[in-house]
């Protein structure tokens, strides 16, 4: 039956924007209590009790990161082992709990165990979430809807440092860094609480195949379906073909958007002699492409590849690797208006690709029963790289000099490109396969 022409069910479109709603705002969230220590260090820093180095606020975020990529691989399973719901409350209450207690300290140990925690509390989010939307929206939609979805963590960024640096000024307090965050985030937490279900069946809806009438995707281990949540589907899942160039592509793309928001002020305020704010402001403009690059990459996958993702990530892809290799050149030309230009459309032409494959592909190669265990050790692949995208530039840019940097990012999103090429035309198998 052709979707368009089917009559919808009140009921059933309801819960649609409803799940919706609260799983985006829960990844939004999980942004507040994130990006509270990289605000709040600043005014630790001047503290006279803590006494916190920059070298002792690295190794803190190292094992952030480290604890967060480890995480991405374990909540992914467990999500479809127990349900998003129980991983995703369970995280959102220790996220809150931890930051609180971050606010209260005042140890460096006790910082670097907490954060180190706080990045397990973190990695709950993405898989489980992921898997909660495929109940609710099928393949054929998922691209676009997906694309809607994923501008959370681009929105998230952008609204969390603000709102933290917010709360520690206006109580002068960096622990309000913190505690703020944490406030809003238990707010979240209780939406989440009320209005959260796992999938249709739980209210007593149809599946969404059934109710838009189109061919599900199956788990399979070659002979037969797969048993959701069991050990065999997480290692089936694991071994398909297509989540491991996924985990490769990824591993890839991660290092050029973490080297870019992580040191995009300081390479634009030595290249460039600009301020704090300037310097901040130009380099914003590359997480403000990011939410167009992602709804566009999820429409055109949709309405113009017929639901494959592979097309317009390749693309998209072929165009950011030609930018980062030419960024040397046009820099060179000491106009901010220009790289700021030039940093929108990185940010255009990277975030599409990486929203597009860690979420709606994920979903589509990993299935409902295995999407978040697909999307765990995908986005755990890209969490490795994006250790290296968070420590390297340091180095490279102390050594080298800026300059070789690009380079090196080009050649790891060219890497990334060629990984995708062979699966140009990728769908997933269906019942009827």
């Amino acid at each position: 039956m052709n979707q368009g022409m089917k009559i919808k069910d009140k009921k059933y479109e309801f819960w649609r924007y409803r799940i919706f709603f609260i799983t985006w705002l829960s990844y939004f969230g999980f942004y507040l209590t994130r990006k509270s220590f990289s605000v709040a260090k600043i005014g630790m820093a001047q503290d006279p009790d803590i006494l916190l180095t920059k070298i002792q606020m690295s190794q803190i975020e190292a094992a952030y990161l480290i604890a967060y990529a480890v995480g991405q691989f374990v909540w992914g399973i467990f999500g479809d082992k127990f349900g998003p719901r129980k991983i995703l409350l369970t995280g959102l209450l220790c996220s809150v709990l931890v930051a609180v207690v971050m606010g209260l300290s005042s140890t460096v140990i006790l910082f670097g165990v907490l954060f180190c925690i706080q990045g397990l509390c973190q990695s709950t989010g993405w898989a489980p979430l992921v898997k909660n939307m495929s109940y609710w929206f099928s393949q054929e939609e998922r691209g676009t809807i997906m694309g809607w979805w994923a501008t959370n963590y681009a929105i998230g960024g952008f609204v969390a440092s603000p709102f933290a640096g917010f709360c520690a000024d206006y109580f002068t307090d960096w622990r309000y860094g913190f505690f703020g965050p944490a406030t809003a985030l238990f707010v979240i937490w209780a939406l989440v609480l009320v209005l959260q279900k796992d999938k249709p069946e739980d209210v007593g809806l149809k599946t969404i195949e059934e109710y838009h009438d189109v061919r599900k995707a199956v788990l399979t281990d070659d002979e037969a379906v797969v048993e959701e949540g069991s050990l065999k589907s997480a290692l089936v899942v694991i071994k398909n073909p297509m989540v491991l160039i996924l985990g490769v592509f990824y591993f890839f793309l991660k290092p050029a958007r973490y080297a870019i928001l992580f040191w995009g002020p300081l390479y634009i305020s030595e290249k460039f002699g600009t301020g704090m704010t300037k310097s901040a402001v130009v380099s914003v403009s590359f997480e403000l492409g990011g939410p167009l690059g992602i709804l566009a990459a999820g429409y055109i996958s949709d309405k113009v590849f017929g639901s494959r993702r592979m097309p317009i990530s390749i693309i998209c892809l072929i165009g950011l690797s030609i930018l980062l290799f030419s960024f040397n050149y046009l820099a060179g030309f000491q106009n901010t208006l220009l790289v700021a230009c030039l940093l929108f459309a990185i940010g255009f032409l990277l975030f599409g690709p990486d929203s597009l494959l860690s979420g709606a592909a994920a979903v589509d190669f990993g299935t409902k029963e295995g999407a978040s265990t697909a999307s765990g050790f995908i986005n755990g692949m890209g969490a490795i790289g994006a250790i290296l995208g968070g420590a390297l530039p340091g180095i490279i840019a102390a050594r080298w000099g800026w300059e070789p940097l690009f380079y090196m990012l080009g050649i790891t999103t060219s890497l990334a490109t060629i990984v995708l090429i062979p699966k140009w035309n990728a769908l997933p198998k269906t019942v009827d396969d």
